[in-house]
């Protein structure tokens, strides 16, 4: 029975589509489909992220303009013919290597990146490169699908704060500035992290790269729209706060708490939005019916047919993606089944010219250390009435949820009235930083990360060394030791922190002991 007589509109679909397109299409969704369905763990976690954090809501419109680009393109990509490619593979196996090394390690971004990128290579994979070539921006536009960012608060939340002291003493209010607070007559303001303007500065490159791809012809047109796309939502961020403190030093904290609560938000986006697109509008230079791509000018291009040797068939392509990506998925399990085993109780030892002492806190304070699997803490006070607190976490290996250095994790807990004020120098390789709860209470910490012969405190080197032992199946734990003070009229909290660094020492020697390793 032919087709038509069993659905008519899926033969007029079906006709729709240049003949040469159908299998190599019906191969792509297959390969879509397996690796959707392999690693739907981590797409379903983008999805809630994009759907439940504010800063990547725009991201639930990217699967639409990349529909849209890839529609724009459908007539002259008709004009070419799909061939299926064999190092296409390997670039699947790449790029699932890198979500591997995310999985593995608790990295998140690599494992959006290595599922999103599988995607990309799939679709290099089935339609070759030739095809690809004219898909190229919407491939790459797909890089916006994984949510990122967020890294960038702590350096966005400085820069703000500096444009808006440098706004609030020339419009003539007398200021301080310690760190992202801004102490003015009617009071203190802070430049806190959903001020940073981080949001609006994703979304807005993500909208400058649709913008630049379609309404520019010129490189360097393109290139200065995307400069000014960056630019533009930081200064006005900082314009923004800063028009919170004017009208605070007239109206009110809580007249402009109001205001700033109503303006920051999608209509500040909106706003800024419009000025971004005014700007650029004089100097759009691609006409509406101009085609984002020639068909025919890639049909004659030489420098695919070299790539092109490599024409495999789709079908054995489609096969070679489930394999890589299964082989990826046994690789997973087996390295995640690394751990490294643990003392059943771990304790906080003597230290020369210290003894162990209560805490005392002039504000409280309790650093954020979850998913460790061996947990202590405690407080040392010396002769001279220096208190030091000190937070040590044992874990077996890392992972989501157990992870040392997470975000969020650290000397700085959230949702406590703790403020994180700036980074401060530190011995021996650690992270130092200073803390402030309520404008008058401060204390400094020192953070380190110790696995195998490497102390220091990078991040980045840390999961780099985990990822190393479990894809090698070398278990080794990782340590973290946290040490903090406060600032007191007795002395400064770095002058204790040395103190004690200086008592411990050699610092990895004495972290071992802790995790009974000596």
């Amino acid at each position: 029975m032919p087709l038509d007589a069993i659905s008519p509109r899926r033969a007029i679909v079906a006709e729709s589509i240049a003949p040469a397109w159908r299998r190599p299409l019906l191969q792509l969704a297959m390969a879509w489909s397996v690796l959707l369905a392999l690693f739907a763990g981590t797409w379903a976690e983008m999805a809630r992220q994009w759907w439940d954090i504010s800063t990547y809501n725009h991201i639930l419109l990217v699967p639409a303009i990349i529909a849209w680009l890839v529609w724009q393109r459908a007539g002259q990509l008709a004009k070419l013919t799909p061939q299926a490619w064999w190092p296409g593979i390997g670039l699947v196996a790449a790029a699932l290597f890198l979500w591997l090394l995310g999985d593995i390690s608790g990295t998140a971004t690599a494992s959006h990146l290595g599922v999103v990128a599988a995607a990309q290579a799939a679709t290099i994979a089935l339609l070759g490169p030739r095809v690809c070539a004219g898909l190229m921006f919407p491939l790459a536009y797909a890089f916006f699908l994984v949510p990122l960012g967020e890294e960038l608060v702590p350096s966005l939340q400085m820069i703000t704060a500096e444009i808006t002291i440098a706004l609030t003493h020339a419009s003539g209010i007398p200021a301080l500035i310690e760190g992202v607070f801004i102490d003015t007559p009617v009071g203190l303001f802070e430049v806190a992290e959903a001020c940073s303007g981080v949001k609006f500065l994703i979304a807005m490159i993500a909208l400058g790269a649709l913008v630049s791809h379609v309404c520019f012809r010129s490189g360097i047109r393109r290139a200065a729209f995307m400069a000014l796309a960056v630019t533009l939502p930081i200064l006005a961020n900082g314009v923004r706060a800063w028009g919170t403190i004017y009208i605070a030093q007239t109206q009110g904290i809580a007249f402009a708490a109001g205001v700033d609560h109503i303006v920051y938000g999608w209509v500040f986006f909106a706003i800024v939005m419009a000025i971004l697109l005014a700007l650029g509008w004089r100097f759009f230079d691609r006409n509406v019916d101009d085609p984002f791509i020639n068909g025919e000018r890639i049909v004659a291009a030489k420098w695919p047919v070299w790539l092109e040797r490599w024409k495999a068939r789709g079908w054995s392509v489609t096969a070679g993606i489930g394999v890589a990506a299964l082989g990826i998925l046994l690789w997973s399990g087996d390295a995640r089944s690394v751990e490294a085993g643990l003392p059943s109780e771990i304790a906080l030892p003597q230290v020369n010219g210290w003894v162990r002492a209560a805490p005392q806190h002039s504000y409280p304070w309790v650093p954020q250390v979850t998913g460790a699997d061996r947990l202590v803490s405690g407080s040392y006070r010396n002769e001279s009435g220096q208190l030091v607190d000190v937070v040590f976490a044992l874990y077996g290996a890392q992972e989501d949820g157990r992870e040392a250095g997470a975000f969020g994790e650290g000397a700085l807990p959230p949702g406590t009235e703790w403020r994180w004020l700036e980074a401060v120098p530190a011995p021996d390789g650690a992270h130092g930083e200073r803390l402030k709860a309520l404008g008058s209470h401060q204390r400094v910490a020192y953070t380190w990360y110790r696995h195998g012969e490497w102390t220091g405190s990078s991040r980045a080197r840390l999961k780099l060394r985990n990822m190393a032992d479990r894809l090698l199946s070398t278990p080794q734990p990782t340590m973290m030791i946290l040490i903090s003070a406060e600032d007191t009229p007795a002395g400064t909290a770095r002058d204790a922190l040395s103190s004690f660094v200086r008592s411990t020492a050699p610092l990895p020697e004495w972290m071992d002991a802790v995790a009974g390793l000596d």
